[in-house]
C-alpha cells in the first residue's frame, strides 16, 4: 500500500505548548480584530462602512485592469471589481470616503461611456449603503455571533452538562477568533460574506467539538 507520510506517531502532547502559543497568538490578534471593527476601524467592506455598488452589463469582455485603470483615471480612489464571465458583467464596489462629489453610480455610468464609447452596456443593478445602515448592518452581525454562541451554550449544555456547553464555546468561539484574526493581518475586507463564512465555521466546529464530547461521554461511562 502506497504511504504519503510514512510514520504518523506524532507526540501531540508533546506539542501543547507551541499549540497553546500559537492559539493564543491568534485569539490576541482576532480579539483586537473584533474590537477594530466594533469602532469602524477595521477594513469594513461597503456592507459595513457605506458605499455604492454597480453591477453593468456589456456587449463584449472588458479585461479588469482596463476598468480599474479608467475608473482610478477619473478620481476613484477605493474600488472594487469583481468579473462576473457569465454574461460580460462587471460588479463596481466603491467605499463611501471616496472623495467624488457627484453622485458614484453617475460617475462610473459615465466614466466607462468616456472610457468605452465602442462597448454598450447596460445597468443591471445599482443601489447605495449609507453609512448609517453600515453601522447598523455591523452591529447586527455582531448580534448574530452573539446569539451563536449563547446557542451554543444551551444547546451542549442541554445534551451533555452545562461545563460541556461553556467548554463548547469557548471552543467554537476560538475557532472563529482565529479565522478572522488571519483576516485581519492579511488586511482582507470584512464583509458579509465573511460574517456567513464564521457561521458557517461554527457550525462545523461545534459539530466537531459535539463528536468529541460523546467519545468522552462514551469513555466515562466505560471506566
Amino acid at each position: 500500500m502506497l504511504e504519503i507520510l510514512g510514520k504518523t506517531s506524532i507526540d501531540f502532547m508533546g506539542l501543547r505548548r507551541y499549540s497553546f502559543a500559537l492559539s493564543g497568538v491568534l485569539v490576541f490578534v482576532g480579539l483586537i480584530a473584533l474590537f477594530q471593527i466594533w469602532r469602524g476601524a477595521a477594513n469594513l467592506g461597503i456592507d459595513f462602512a457605506g458605499g455604492t455598488a454597480v453591477q453593468l452589463k456589456f456587449d463584449q469582455p472588458i479585461p479588469i485592469e482596463q476598468a480599474r485603470q479608467a475608473l482610478v483615471h477619473h478620481g476613484f480612489g477605493e474600488v472594487e471589481i469583481q468579473d462576473i464571465t457569465l454574461g460580460n458583467k462587471l460588479l463596481i464596489r466603491v467605499k463611501a470616503q471616496t472623495t467624488i462629489e457627484e453622485k458614484v453610480a453617475e460617475k462610473v455610468l459615465e466614466t466607462f461611456k468616456k472610457d468605452f464609447p465602442s462597448i454598450p452596456f447596460v445597468v443591471d443593478s445599482s443601489y447605495e449603503i449609507g453609512p448609517t445602515i453600515g453601522q447598523r448592518l455591523q452591529k447586527d452581525a455582531l448580534i448574530a455571533i452573539s446569539i451563536s454562541m449563547l446557542g451554543i451554550i444551551l444547546y451542549v449544555a442541554a445534551r451533555f452538562e452545562f461545563r460541556f456547553g461553556i467548554a463548547a464555546a469557548i471552543a467554537t468561539f476560538h475557532d472563529v477568533l482565529a479565522v478572522l484574526g488571519v483576516f485581519y493581518m492579511l488586511e482582507k475586507e470584512i464583509t458579509l460574506l465573511l460574517v456567513t463564512a464564521l457561521l458557517t465555521l461554527a457550525g462545523y466546529s461545534l459539530t466537531d467539538t459535539v463528536v468529541v464530547f460523546d467519545r468522552i461521554r462514551e469513555i466515562s461511562r466505560c471506566a
